[in-house]
């Protein structure tokens, strides 16, 4: 969801609109939200915010939902959830989508404002105000990643067993972690190749067969300068003003 490659694998596109006596028809869903402000970055630097966001994104296409609804989902108290909500809410990051009188109470509706998030490239440059912010989110969303697979792991339901020339009905997981050297010009054509896989499922959308499993792809492709280079550049540190 948070990311910063040139495309991305944008959750389903939905309008959702609420009956009159839930209040006005909420406009059209962003197809991708483009964040370069600190405000938004730091609303993003924060796994259970992400998670909030992850769950009414997902929902796209049933609806909004309630705050009840999240924490039931998240399996977190309600409470607890109000304060990142309203964050959230602050920097246009969700929306209010309806609202209706339950026992004398004014209850909301959440829904997201757009399927995807990119991180604008220029905020990471040397000197750009808000780099440090920008990695922030970054780290959060490796928490956010790291939290739900802990959990999908006691929970026993993923499975490193099964090859990847298994029958169809494994779930071949991979895990992969290495350094290598390449030439800047080979590590150009990893990340196109990468990229390509984001466009092909993209362009493939959500399947709705029967079958269907939830499948994360996590990547993180970086370049590490060499030593003398780095440090001629005392500016290129996350937070460093120039």
């Amino acid at each position: 969801m948070v990311e910063n490659a040139e495309s991305a694998v944008n959750a389903e596109s939905a309008v959702n609109a609420v009956s009159a006596d839930e209040g006005p028809v909420a406009p059209a869903v962003l197809k991708e939200r483009r964040v370069e402000d600190a405000a938004t970055l730091k609303a993003l630097a924060d796994p259970l915010r992400l998670a909030i966001l992850d769950v009414l994104m997902a929902a796209l296409g049933s609806g909004p939902l309630t705050a009840k609804e999240i924490a039931a989902a998240l399996d977190e108290p309600q409470t607890k959830l109000y304060r990142h909500i309203k964050q959230l809410e602050k920097v246009g990051l969700i929306r209010v989508a309806g609202t209706r009188l339950v026992s004398g109470i004014v209850e909301s509706r959440y829904a997201p404002a757009q399927d995807s998030l990119r991180l604008a490239p220029e905020i990471f440059s040397p000197g750009s105000p808000t780099r440090g912010d920008a990695y922030g989110a970054m780290l959060a969303a490796m928490d956010r990643v790291r939290g739900e697979f802990r959990a999908h792991v006691m929970a026993d339901r993923i499975d490193f067993t099964t090859s990847r020339d298994a029958s169809a009905v494994g779930l071949p997981g991979m895990f992969s972690h290495f350094t290598y050297r390449l030439t800047p010009e080979r590590m150009l054509r990893l990340r196109r190749q990468l990229d390509e896989i984001f466009h092909e499922l993209t362009a493939e959308g959500e399947s709705d067969a029967e079958d269907a499993v939830e499948a994360t792809l996590f990547t993180l492709l970086y370049g590490v300068r060499p030593e003398r280079e780095a440090d001629s550049r005392t500016d290129t540190r996350p937070g460093t003003e120039s």
